[in-house]
């Protein structure tokens, strides 16, 4: 007899268990969403359409073209170790709290909260800034086509993208995931083929550099490259998660750091000319309006599904974060229709729409804004990269390569954040380490409230799917009840030999 034949024959002896074994995350909808879907979500974060004009402005700006080109191929490396460092939680953890959870397993339930105001610091920032800047290219498309807004108009169209972008995630993750997906490619294809139009650009007068050239563009890369993590957090929703998700953590990066360094050549070689004309100067350039339009265009749907992602990632942490107790309850409330964590959905799009608006009134993004979304990232990155060599070591799964990844990894973004920190310093600004300072800082100060108040969630602190008894044919594996409480498997029944 077979072993599939004996452990069908063995389903029909074995009684049902007195208490099922349930996923905490299963109120989400388990195994809804395709790789293509998730690859879209991941790579979405990052803005790519937007972040290809953005990286070669950036570079003529700084007068910086062939260090700028090879500041962007090695931050698309670091950005890939640090994917290598979070797929190795990947391929063994489906976790909706993505890289808070899995640096709760490497590291600790300290740490992970340090994470956990790392990420949401980002993700909720980053939301607000490509929404503001996804609003102000809607702004000048309108303008474009002679339409002009002043005054309440302006601020009704941006409330209007709050609303849409609410709307979109409510009705569901893979509506949100597919309608991100097109709107990114209809945009990347645009842009990708404009730079393949040889035109020398309109000069650029060099801005005064705030930080030194390489550094700026060091940390416009990293930041754009970032966001290949998102795919983590819906882990629990999506089909084979162990395998998609970790291909998509992989995947991005690559891809999007090929389409960067596309991008960076065509500064270089002159093959940008025609994106940088039409961004920087619109018609005045010489570029036709059909062109300038084509492009706010582009740029507004990457800005806003960029937006919309983030928006999405985030509603995911601070849910996981709900149901462990971290967070008030309330906000791991989920539809029993769409599967979306509603609540937290449009708590989230208040702050987003609340900062975005501020972005608004204060017409443009401070500096000081962007820095303090980068140095939380970088930390958040830089812990992770940690748990992972910290997590590989206790299973005893740790290789040589392994660690080196690591520790490059987070050795650059270490060593870009100390030259940050020199850089503001010699101007008497010290933002980067102040922020790092205030994450370390609310980070333990959460955890110890949490310990003094709430101790059973510190215990409850990285939650992730796991086999449902409806998963798991009957008398097939071993159910017993875990250290959070819950009933689990823990094993395989082999039967009697």
């Amino acid at each position: 007899m077979t072993a599939l034949a004996e452990a069908v024959a063995r389903s029909f002896a074995a009684g049902e268990p007195e208490r099922p074994a349930v996923s905490p995350l299963r109120a989400l909808g388990r195994r809804q969403l395709s790789g293509v879907a998730l690859l879209g979500q991941s790579i979405a974060t990052t803005a790519p359409a937007a972040s290809m004009v953005l990286l070669p402005v950036t570079m003529l700006t700084h007068d910086a073209l062939l260090p700028g080109l090879v500041t962007i191929v090695v931050a698309t490396v670091v950005i890939t170790l640090i994917a290598y460092s979070v797929a190795h939680f990947t391929r063994r953890l489906s976790a909706a709290g993505g890289l808070y959870t899995f640096v709760s397993h490497g590291a600790g339930p300290r740490a992970a909260l340090t994470c956990g105001v790392g990420m949401l610091v980002k993700y909720l920032g980053s939301a607000a800034l490509t929404m503001y800047h996804g609003s102000q290219t809607a702004l000048a498309s309108a303008a474009q086509l002679g339409i002009t807004l002043r005054g309440w108009q302006i601020g009704a169209v941006c409330l209007g993208i709050a609303v849409l972008i609410g709307a979109v995630l409510v009705r569901g993750v893979r509506f949100a995931a597919i309608a991100i997906l097109v709107v990114e490619a209809c945009s990347l294809a645009f842009i990708i083929g404009l730079m393949l139009v040889s035109e020398p650009a309109v000069a650029v007068t060099p801005a005064a550099p705030d930080v030194p050239a390489v550094l700026a563009i060091a940390m416009s890369a990293l930041f754009a490259l970032a966001g290949f993590e998102s795919a983590t957090f819906f882990a629990p929703e999506t089909r084979r998660p162990l395998v998609t998700v970790t291909r998509a953590v992989l995947v991005t990066p690559v891809l999007c750091g090929a389409l960067f360094i596309f991008a960076s050549w065509a500064a270089w070689s002159g093959h940008a000319g025609a994106v940088v004309n039409a961004y920087l100067h619109g018609t005045a350039s010489g570029s036709s309006p059909l062109v300038v339009i084509l492009l706010d265009a582009g740029l507004t749907c990457s800005w806003l599904g960029s937006s919309m992602a983030s928006s999405n990632a985030a509603s995911r942490l601070v849910y996981s974060m709900s149901v462990e107790g971290v967070l008030p309850r309330v906000l791991s409330r989920v539809g029993t229709v769409l599967r979306t964590p509603h609540v937290a959905l449009v708590v989230i799009i208040g702050v987003v729409a609340t900062v975005g608006a501020g972005f608004v009134a204060l017409d443009g993004v401070p500096a000081a804004a962007k820095t303090v979304m980068r140095t939380a990232l970088a930390l958040s990155y830089i812990l992770v990269a940690v748990s992972a060599a910290l997590f590989l070591g206790r299973i005893r799964e740790l290789r040589r390569v392994d660690l080196l990844a690591g520790w490059i990894g987070s050795g650059v973004l270490a060593a870009v954040l100390a030259s940050l920190t020199v850089s503001e310093a010699s101007d008497g600004v010290l933002v980067a380490p102040a922020t790092g300072l205030a994450v370390l800082v609310v980070g333990a100060a959460w955890y110890r409230y949490l310990r003094d108040t709430r101790p059973r969630s510190i215990t409850a602190i990285g939650i992730f799917d796991s086999p449902e008894s409806a998963d798991v044919l009957p008398g097939a594996g071993v159910f017993a009840v875990n250290a959070r409480g819950a009933m689990a498997l823990v094993g395989a029944n082999h039967g009697e030999r």
